[in-house]
């Protein structure tokens, strides 16, 4: 089995931002790759309470209904535990991420995974400090570090 991968919730949502941009164009299509990889057991993905209390706080039904839709292709699951929100209180701290980054990143590394995917600059430059063996990628850089190799 391949790579066990979180996607920060920006992942399951880009496919609805302006695609006259080519960097949202080119993260959508490397979001579509890596669903496509789950439905086909080439890569695992995870879901966590994160995500669903992302949904119910997205103020446009059918983005958050996608995002649930996408959740079904999801093998893994992550509830709210002490040791996920001990996790993200420590990895705010040590990276300065917003608490909605710092509970991905801990319930990424809840969840044993290997990638967390996000489109956020940000997060992307803070979260290597607090990954713990994470790699904390692009989708646009997995997809091609893939590229035949999948």
């Amino acid at each position: 089995m391949g790579d066990l991968v979180y996607l920060d919730y920006n992942c399951f949502q880009r496919g609805f931002d302006d695609h006259r941009q080519v960097r949202i164009r080119m993260e959508a299509a490397a979001c579509e790759e890596v669903f496509a990889k789950a439905e086909e057991g080439v890569v695992r993905l995870v879901w966590s309470f994160m995500h669903e209390d992302e949904c119910a706080l997205c103020p446009f039904p059918e983005r958050a209904l996608e995002a649930l839709n996408l959740a079904c292709v999801c093998a893994v699951r992550v509830g709210p535990t002490e040791e996920v929100r001990t996790a993200a209180r420590s990895i705010q701290q040590e990276a300065n991420l917003s608490a909605r980054d710092a509970v991905h990143l801990a319930c990424a590394r809840a969840a044993g995974a290997n990638v967390l995917l996000t489109c956020d600059d940000d997060f992307l430059r803070r979260a290597p400090k607090a990954a713990a063996g994470i790699a904390v990628m692009n989708p646009v850089d997995y997809v091609r570090s893939k590229q035949g190799g999948w």
